[in-house]
């Protein structure tokens, strides 16, 4: 290709190419400006927002990228337990505990969730607020709201945001959080900053940035309000007969207590189960020969803050640990992580075979690993759910066609 030819590509690709380095690191599209301060407008938002704040925000792609990135590797319990119940933070857990002692009486006599909870989802999300997120709010929303893959739910997101800003006298270069727009010390998305969150200090503001009690109640109102049962706990440890039918556990199979205990089940320490009229589910998140857990209607919803069984489980087992009560009598091993890939091959395999994964993700959600649990049942292993080396061996050398 000759140089002239070369020379009159460059030139005209380079309005193009300009423009798009222009979004990328000044600001947002033209189109999407008009279009968020059109959607600004039907929301009611000041003129002073529509026209001073939108068309100043930045377009990061830094933000894109986290949206959509994947990491290689999916993480095991007993990684990700280790990382987050850790001596450190069940140290200062309790600390913060006492610390805040007569504030959250007065948020469990309103809200009727113990403070040991609020503790531990503060602990879990940053760290007792050691790190709230570094990343502009409005600038990562406004960016993920002009990208078209969530659109729709980050416009939304973003729209609250401003409402926020407006309702509450925020400062837009103080409004920082993660790279997806969750902030303040319990990392509230604005949909439920602006929904559930409450002024806790009494000051006629709530800022989950600045005030510890504003997230505490905050917290604790949510809590309340996704249906929190007062008086019961999350859910307990439990020892497993040898003879335990694995196919039992599993998210989808909740049964009264009393069924629990006649099938053998017992605390961990070995005695028996109290008998409360409650419903339970049985969750083996390391496989059989890891810890089983007795999981009961709070665990459900401590799963609406975050869909992860993992984050839930260290949420109900670090607020154990802060009010004092023992480790894991049995503990997670330290299983090989599995590629993403991996656990696409598998659900591929599992689809075809007539085990319904749902959509191949890479993801160990509760479909795939019920879909495990109905290939392990068909070939006579152990049916925890759990990809061990000898289901994934299994499974993958099956002759599917």
């Amino acid at each position: 290709m000759n140089k002239q030819i070369i020379f009159l590509m460059i030139f005209c690709l380079s309005p193009i190419l300009s423009s798009k380095v222009m979004a990328q690191n000044e600001g947002l599209p033209l189109q999407c400006i008009n279009e968020l301060q059109k959607q600004a407008k039907n929301a009611g938002l000041s003129q002073s927002i529509i026209n001073d704040i939108i068309p100043d925000l930045k377009y990061l792609p830094k933000v894109i990228k986290s949206d959509r990135s994947q990491p290689e590797f999916t993480e095991t319990f007993a990684t990700y337990l280790n990382k987050r119940v850790t001596s450190a933070r069940i140290k200062q857990g309790r600390q913060l505990l006492k610390k805040h002692s007569d504030f959250l009486e007065l948020l469990v006599r309103k809200y009727g969730v113990p403070g040991r909870y609020i503790i531990a989802f503060w602990g879990l999300e940053t760290n007792f607020g050691h790190y709230l997120g570094n990343i502009s709010i409005l600038n990562s929303l406004a960016t993920l709201a002009c990208d078209e893959r969530r659109s729709e739910f980050f416009t939304e997101e973003f729209l609250l945001a401003l409402k926020l800003l407006d309702r509450e006298s925020l400062l837009p270069n103080k409004m920082k959080g993660s790279w997806a727009g969750a902030m303040g010390h319990t990392q509230f998305m604005p949909s439920t900053y602006y929904q559930y969150a409450v002024d806790g200090d009494g000051d006629g503001k709530i800022n989950l940035w600045l005030s510890e009690k504003d997230a505490l109640a905050s917290g604790a109102n949510y809590l309340q309000q996704l249906g929190w049962k007062t008086g019961e706990r999350w859910g307990r440890e439990v020892n497993l007969p040898v003879d335990f039918h694995y196919e039992l556990t599993g998210y989808k199979n909740w049964k009264p207590l009393k069924v629990w205990k006649s099938l053998g089940a017992t605390t961990a320490s070995g005695s028996l189960l109290p008998d409360v009229d409650i419903e339970a589910a049985v969750l083996v998140p390391s496989g059989h020969s890891g810890p089983a857990f007795l999981v009961y209607p709070n665990f459900d919803i401590i799963m609406h803050w975050n869909r992860s069984k993992h984050y839930a489980l260290a949420v109900g087992l670090l607020a154990d640990r802060i009010t004092g009560l023992r480790p894991l009598s049995s503990l997670p091993e330290n299983q090989a992580r599995l590629k993403i890939q991996t656990i696409l091959s598998l659900q591929e395999k599992l689809n075809k075979a007539g085990f319904n994964a749902g959509k191949p993700d890479g993801i160990m959600g509760s479909m795939t690993q019920e879909a495990i649990q109905a290939f392990q049942v068909s070939v006579g292993l152990i049916a925890d759910g759990y990809p061990d080396s000898t289901t994934i061996a299994k499974l993958l050398n099956q002759d599917l066609m």
